[in-house]
């Protein structure tokens, strides 16, 4: 009778499974993660600070949560108007198109922005617009260019955010540079919470480019930021 395997026996059979399932894992997370290197290398080149940004007729800032008492913008929505409004005030930048969801869980977002942008940091409300239609990131982009006839734009949102938002407007038509949106109270935690999301949320956007989705509501075309640009 042959004896069992010894543990000598055992131990290349364990060491082979165990290199199986490694490659098979890193096989996996490199599939997982192409979403994820695709806007990040189609934005490189692309990504500007507040103080480096370059000049375009129009700059998109892109909608996120409200303050709890629904009239104010939060801290991340704060920054980027005061980034938008800053770009506005140094002459890189005409009008300011604000996109988001008029519908949004915790509030209107567009007119929160406008409101903030007009009455707080001094914009004249002939050079904003609102698309209260742009209900996540791919359906500002393509309404940008589609509705309001954006083609070259300045795009402002947070660091972690930002390469996705410049890489779908790029797919979509729009010549857009990034610029990275003031951040103040923005801590640690919630930088690297929302950096692992946007990790998982560029599935979803390259899903969305490869079927060229259209966005989830359709509008006619607005002529509002071209009769903004003649003002």
């Amino acid at each position: 009778m042959t004896g069992a395997a010894g543990p000598e026996g055992r131990s290349p059979r364990r060491r082979r499974r165990l290199i199986r399932v490694a490659v098979i894992g890193l096989a996996a997370l490199l599939l997982a993660s192409l979403p994820w290197l695709w806007t990040t290398v189609a934005a490189r080149g692309h990504l500007h600070d507040e103080a480096d940004a370059p000049a375009a007729d129009v700059v998109i800032v892109l909608g996120t949560a409200v303050a709890a008492d629904r009239s104010q913008p939060g801290d991340r929505l704060t920054g980027r108007l005061e980034t938008a409004a800053e770009l506005v005030h140094s002459g890189r930048a005409r009008v300011v198109l604000v996109s988001g969801d008029g519908g949004g869980t915790s509030g209107d977002e567009p007119t929160v922005m406008t409101a903030y942008l007009t009455e707080r940091l001094g914009v004249d409300p002939r050079r904003v617009v609102a698309d209260p239609y742009g209900l996540d990131t791919y359906d500002s982009c393509a309404r940008a260019r589609d509705v309001y006839g954006v083609e070259r734009a300045l795009v402002v949102t947070q660091s972690y955010h930002l390469s996705r938002a410049v890489t779908l407007c790029r797919h979509l038509g729009v010549d857009a540079e990034g610029v990275t949106a003031r951040c103040t109270g923005c801590g640690p935690v919630l930088l690297v919470g929302k950096a692992a999301r946007d990790y998982f949320a560029s599935g979803k956007a390259a899903w969305d480019a490869v079927r060229r989705r259209p966005p989830a509501v359709s509008s006619p075309a607005d002529p509002a930021v071209r009769e903004a640009l003649k003002g």
